[in-house]
């Protein structure tokens, strides 16, 4: 798989969000023109897992050759073409090692590294280019630690990678979210309702926080600050007696915890990375909701329309955002092989693109910064002054 240049790499991992495939797009038809082969991986690190060494081995289902033609063809569509999975090559279970490494790896958790190190080889990869959140992302550190190339892009739609302001799928997530809650209020309002609804978020509430700054709720919790069931049942009552249509409005990420109680979970298993998935808050909350609701209503409860967005804000076309900052990262990630720096994340820091080193996303957690962008009293998001404020108000720095 000689090239002119060398040959670039390219792997979607975790959940999908819109802005995947422009960025595919970006660094394909860059580096083409640059003399660059590219290769997509499929499925994330799990098309490395699975990929055999063997030039007699059918790999067609781990990797593709990526050419102008098919990277414009799903340049302006949502999801990744590429695939993805939350595979995590340093810690595969002894039942997930592939057949024709089990004679290798036999223990209850494996390390694959030096197995995803020969297929690097195997394919001739110069330069690799992860797309994905921390989890992702931080198994890249370990390949850029092992003298892997490596260059990054952030993607979570919670927007929580640490180091940079902005990560692709942010943008078109609130922009859903607006939209569901502004078709769903009128159900509320018809029936004179509580309108609770459910959004991504496990430790960070960006994506609850934005949409009720943007005025498409009245109040939000979020997983950085656990609330007091009564203080937001007091404070949905007298939203909703004011509001002329009878109804209102509460954002509630799905890590949100209320005081006494924990993360609710959907299930019991755990992920790759550690973590369990998490679903149903929602649900609880607006039980709880309806039955103290009457004692700050004149003794009458108040029901409740209950709706988990879920993958529907995940789902379909990128926005604008997510259209051209995808295009702009994939360039950036193109524009430092060129350079030969490497160990490296693309970002959006203050209103400009740059790069930060690749193990920030390993060294801290971004979150909401609740003294400067949420009101405890209040239950939703405050802001002083937005004179000389980042876009999306959240920075890397909190």
């Amino acid at each position: 798989m000689n090239s002119k240049k060398g040959v670039i790499a390219i792997l979607t991992g975790g959940g999908d969000v819109p802005g995947l495939n422009p960025a595919i797009r970006a660094v394909t038809i860059a580096a083409r023109r640059e003399g660059y082969e590219v290769i997509g991986i499929r499925r994330g690190w799990g098309g490395l897992v699975d990929m055999i060494p063997d030039a007699q081995a059918d790999n067609g289902e781990h990797y593709q050759v990526l050419t102008n033609e098919v990277v414009n063809r799903a340049g302006r569509t949502g999801g990744t073409f590429l695939h993805s999975s939350r595979t995590r090559p340093s810690h595969v279970k002894k039942s997930g090692v592939p057949a024709h490494l089990k004679d290798r790896y036999g223990a209850d958790v494996n390390d694959l590294t030096p197995h995803i190190l020969e297929n690097l080889a195997f394919l001739g990869v110069d330069h690799l280019i992860p797309i994905g959140g921390d989890d992702t992302l931080s198994y890249g550190v370990r390949l850029h630690q092992e003298g892997v190339k490596v260059v990054a892009i952030p993607k979570t739609m919670d927007n929580d990678v640490p180091g940079t302001d902005y990560c692709i799928g942010f943008s078109t997530c609130v922009t859903r979210t607006i939209e569901m809650t502004n078709r769903l209020r009128t159900s509320a309002g018809s029936h004179e309702r509580f309108l609770v609804m459910e959004v991504f978020g496990r430790y960070a509430g960006f994506t609850a926080l934005l949409p009720t700054m943007a005025g498409a709720a009245n109040r939000c919790v979020i997983p950085e600050h656990k609330f007091d069931m009564e203080q937001l049942t007091q404070l949905m009552v007298e939203d909703r007696n004011r509001n002329p249509s009878k109804y209102a409005v509460l954002l509630v990420s799905e890590g949100a915890m209320f005081t006494g109680g924990e993360r609710v979970l959907a299930d019991e298993a755990v992920d790759a990375y550690g973590h369990a998935k998490l679903g149903g808050i929602g649900d609880v909350v607006s039980s709880h909701l309806k039955d103290l609701s009457a004692k700050y209503n004149g003794g009458r409860k108040i029901d409740c329309i209950n709706q988990k967005l879920g993958y529907l804000v995940r789902g379909g076309d990128p926005d604008a955002i997510d259209s051209i900052v995808p295009m702009a990262y994939g360039n950036l990630a193109l524009d430092l092989i060129m350079k030969g720096i490497h160990g490296r994340l693309v970002v959006l820091k203050h209103g400009r693109y740059d790069n930060v080193p690749l193990d920030v996303v390993t060294a801290t957690k971004k979150v909401v910064n609740v003294k400067e962008h949420y009101s405890t009293e209040r239950l939703r998001p405050r802001y002083d002054s937005f004179e000389m404020k980042p876009l999306f108000l959240v920075t890397s720095e909190g």
